[in-house]
């Protein structure tokens, strides 16, 4: 029992001050099944006053030069960068990522989020136009919207979070977020660091809870113009419904269903460890994995059989060990979600080839109760399965053979997804003629997660609404004006 004694109990952020909850919500350690801290149940009482701090906040924010608010984030970046161990440390354990994930990508790319947007936004030009025969001249002007909703997800939590509180502050806005209850530690510690950045009270208010509760208040708020939301198509349908009323702005990024196409000219000794942490890194639990791979036929029974023999080399296990490459999934409920969609997959007459119910799982004894899988690899699955139509979210991947690149463009555009997709050959003219045919967002060819923060991001179809980036960002998170003047 010392433990629960030991139990990390967060509060919410509002107004510059760090405020208990009436009630909370058991967060666990995927790593171990135990309960790891107390999360605020929030509801509407909290984000009323979130955003009545946020509100109050925006007058004195929005007037602030954009180089005044770019030095304040540069400050914060600084100050995550020289905690980045102790956020790791917090995101592995809360999350279940294993601690070199965390190390080398979530806290790194939390910090250089507030870095870039403290960059871009001295960078944006405003339009002008003459027209001389009216003796008018017509310019354009941007401003802050006011207060934003932010939510994002459990999968990769500060790096995310981040990614919406940068641009909103950044143009000017104020803001209330709601991170994932199930991933909350490392938002409530930045905000200990934002006074000490010099951010304002009541810029960023960060607001702990349930979708249903704390996230409806939040998109239901009157005062709250734009929704930002990183998660599920069907909680994105019901903000769309919920905030129709308010007319919100509204940006989605949502899931994907993504497919890697692999050529019989690729490049095996480069596609093969790509395309494994493509498809497993962070345990699956990224909306930019790939889940489909289609090989051509020609190399398929190769690939296959160095893929499998690759994806068993994966050490499974406790995150906090450097060596393991694969952690914790994030909930008990989750984990078992996965595992009934490899159980599907059997029933249809699919292969495991590694992985769930085929290998061992070794773990050691302090993980025995927490929510670990193998990577798992399935074949033979049909297009119309549920493990090639709907978002796993874990770490399985289908491989399936196909012949011609008319058909393999036709079956990787047949999921209602289009989020990204990856494509893998040495012939540079049938790149890009398939990258201009998938229906995705972002097509990576010979590589995966290569990005550059200016360009857009975001998904077709169910894959989301709207795009984020330094130019995209800039124009959700302000209004535009046209003026003109007749002289």
């Amino acid at each position: 029992m010392a433990q629960s004694k030991a139990l990390l109990v967060l509060e919410n952020f509002i107004g510059g001050k760090f405020i208990p909850c009436s009630s909370y919500i058991d967060s666990y350690n995927p790593s171990t099944g135990d309960v790891y801290c107390k999360v605020p149940d929030s509801g509407k009482e909290e984000v009323e006053a979130a955003v009545k701090a946020a509100k109050d906040a925006f007058p004195l924010w929005s007037s602030k030069s954009p180089l005044e608010r770019s030095q304040i984030l540069n400050k914060l970046a600084d100050l995550i960068e020289h905690d980045l161990e102790a956020f790791a440390q917090a995101e592995s354990k809360d999350q279940g990522k294993t601690i070199t994930f965390a190390r080398t990508v979530d806290i790194p790319r939390a910090a250089y989020n507030f870095r870039f947007f403290a960059s871009s936004i001295l960078h944006h030009v405003t339009e002008c136009t003459e027209m001389a025969t009216m003796g008018c001249v017509h310019y354009t002007s941007r401003s802050p919207v006011g207060v934003a909703g932010l939510i994002s997800p459990w999968n990769l939590p500060l790096y995310l979070l981040t990614w919406k509180i940068a641009p909103a502050i950044a143009c000017g806005n104020t803001v209330v977020a709601k991170p994932s209850e199930m991933t909350s530690v490392t938002a409530w510690m930045m905000c200990k660091l934002l006074e000490k950045a010099g951010v304002p009270h009541g810029v960023v208010n960060i607001v702990f809870g349930t979708g249903a509760k704390a996230g409806e208040a939040l998109v239901c708020h009157p005062d709250v113009p734009l929704i930002s939301f990183t998660g599920s198509t069907l909680t994105a349908q019901r903000i769309t419904e919920k905030s129709a009323p308010h007319c919100k702005r509204l940006s989605l990024e949502l899931g994907g269903k993504n497919p890697a196409i692999i050529f019989d000219d690729a490049d095996l000794s480069q596609c093969i460890p790509t395309t494994l942490r493509s498809s497993f890194a962070n345990q699956g639990e990224i909306c930019l994995c790939t889940s489909r791979i289609f090989v051509q036929r020609g190399i398929y029974s190769e690939f296959l059989k160095r893929f499998v023999a690759e994806a068993k080399k994966w050490k499974t296990g406790n995150p906090s060990d450097p060596t393991v490459d694969v952690g914790a999934l994030i909930s008990k409920e989750h984990l078992e979600k996965v595992r009934n969609y490899v159980k599907k997959a059997q029933a249809e007459g699919a292969r495991v080839l590694c992985g769930e119910g085929v290998d061992a799982l070794d773990l050691p004894p302090g993980n025995q109760k927490g929510y670990f899988m193998l990577p798992t690899v399935i074949a033979e699955v049909k297009d119309d399965s549920s493990c090639m139509q709907e978002e796993i979210f874990g770490p399985v991947t289908c491989v399936v053979a196909f012949d011609t690149e008319e058909e393999v463009i036709k079956r990787a555009n047949g999921v209602k997804y289009g989020l990204a997709a990856t494509v893998w050959s040495s012939n540079v003219g049938r790149v890009h003629r398939v990258a201009h045919r998938l229906q995705s967002g972002l097509v990576w060819t010979n590589c995966w997660l290569v990005r550059d923060l200016n360009l857009p991001f975001g998904g077709m179809k169910a894959s989301g609404i709207g795009r984020e980036g330094a130019k995209d960002s800039y124009e959700f998170f302000t209004e535009v004006k046209t003026i003109t003047i007749k002289h």
